[in-house]
């Protein structure tokens, strides 16, 4: 079979792989989409581990299972995750299950979604693959973990109706981060880019306010917020400065949430005085539960969340490199899918 197999951002090749075999409790998936997220192209988390055939955002069709196996049939239209939960340590016991040691260190897919077949096992496929309703189509399934994360993110950020809420970086996360906001009826939304490309698309997509990062952000939001700062800051960008910036924006009682952060190593000084004197708290929020892509499968079902809009590049497995480049570039782009058996 044909792997996309990935040495960095602007090296990623077709190469060949042996299809998997698969155990009696394991299954075989045609991969029939995958995106390219933001981690993927993140080059100093991911190339420390090159080469390697990336891909988590992936849907397709059942093509073989093991004779343990009674949920999933050939034929069957799944979408799976890469890391769940054991649901037995203490982080899971306690509802940190992104913190689970199962969950960051486990990876029951082989070889990645960007390979024309992988294998699905383990607590992958016993919690984290899931049958797709005839309504979502495979394209629509590959954002199933994007807005997993999303969900969680916004959970995690303690969203109330009519919260006043700035969305710092809008790439696809951020994008998804405001039409879910919208969909759960955050107030007045703000958000920020340096690309004018993608702040078109975040007022496209619910933004009230946008904003380039350059700017004093402060100043704007007090302008447009009835002379307040914001109830809830969410970071959806690695930018150091993005961090810098959600520091002085939260208003009293605010809740700040990292679910991008910088580099390993970028430091953020921080006078803690204002935050215990104004009552304001800091989060952070990492990947999704099955429970979350659950829910964001239903979100996707129900159409609460729209999502195909987002989709501005496809390609074939055969032109992933020009995918990678396409995305790690960001110029007029928002979502890449590939497609590794078109």
């Amino acid at each position: 079979m044909k792997v996309g197999m990935y040495y960095n951002n602007n090296k990623v090749l077709v190469e060949e792989m042996e299809i998997p075999q698969i155990s009696d409790n394991e299954i075989l998936l045609k991969v029939n989409a995958c995106g390219i997220c933001g981690s993927d192209i993140m080059e100093w988390y991911r190339i420390k581990k090159a080469p390697l055939v990336l891909g988590h955002e992936l849907c397709g069709e059942v093509v073989k299972t093991g004779k343990n196996i009674n949920d999933f049939k050939v034929g069957s239209r799944i979408f799976s995750t890469h890391h769940v939960p054991c649901d037995k340590c203490h982080y899971c016991l306690n509802g940190h299950t992104t913190a689970c040691e199962t969950f960051q260190k486990v990876n029951n897919h082989f070889p990645g979604g960007f390979s024309q077949y992988i294998k699905i096992s383990g607590r992958s496929l016993e919690t984290g693959t899931f049958i797709l309703p005839d309504s979502v189509s495979f394209d629509q399934a590959t954002f199933i973990e994007p807005v997993g994360t999303a969900v969680r993110g916004l959970r995690a950020v303690e969203l109330k109706p009519a919260d006043s809420v700035l969305i710092l970086g809008s790439g696809i996360i951020g994008l998804i981060m405001i039409k879910l906001a919208k969909s759960l009826g955050a107030g007045r939304i703000i958000a920020t880019d340096i690309d004018e490309y993608r702040l078109n698309a975040a007022k496209k997509f619910g933004s009230e306010h946008t904003v380039n990062a350059v700017e004093n952000l402060p100043a704007f939001i007090k302008k447009v917020n009835n002379g307040n700062l914001v109830d809830k800051v969410i970071i959806c960008t690695g930018a150091l400065s993005a961090s810098k910036q959600a520091i002085e924006c939260a208003g009293k009682g605010g809740i700040i949430m990292f679910f991008a952060v910088p580099k390993p190593g970028e430091l953020i000084n921080i006078d803690f005085n204002p935050f215990w004197r104004d009552d304001v708290t800091i989060k952070t929020c990492y990947g999704a539960a099955p429970i979350d892509n659950r829910q964001a499968m239903e979100l996707i079902r129900t159409k609460s969340i729209i999502v195909d809009d987002m989709i501005t590049h496809r390609f074939p497995l055969e032109d992933i490199g020009l995918g990678f480049k396409t995305a790690s570039e960001g110029k007029n782009c928002l979502k890449v899918l590939i497609y590794p058996n078109d």
